[in-house]
């Protein structure tokens, strides 16, 4: 059940920021609202890095304990 409430937790995160982006696009926040959404989307990205990281770490020992794998460069 980890699994799911971590991508439970990134969706989550990810529509969040994209509301909180939408509502001070809009222009109508005050200043100190302004800042306090700002906070606020500073910390979902912080999460947000956090799970991804920890989900790349994840693959990357997948990958390292798998005899045929080989991790390969997007390009």
């Amino acid at each position: 059940m980890a699994r799911t409430s971590k991508k439970t937790g990134l969706e989550d995160s990810l529509h969040s920021l994209e509301t909180l982006v939408e509502r001070m696009e809009e222009g109508d926040l005050t200043l100190e609202a302004s800042l306090a959404e700002f906070e606020k989307g500073i910390k979902l990205i912080q999460s947000s890095q956090k799970l991804l990281s920890d989900a790349e770490q994840k693959v990357q020992i997948l990958l390292e304990n798998s005899k045929t794998a080989k991790p390969t460069d997007f390009s």
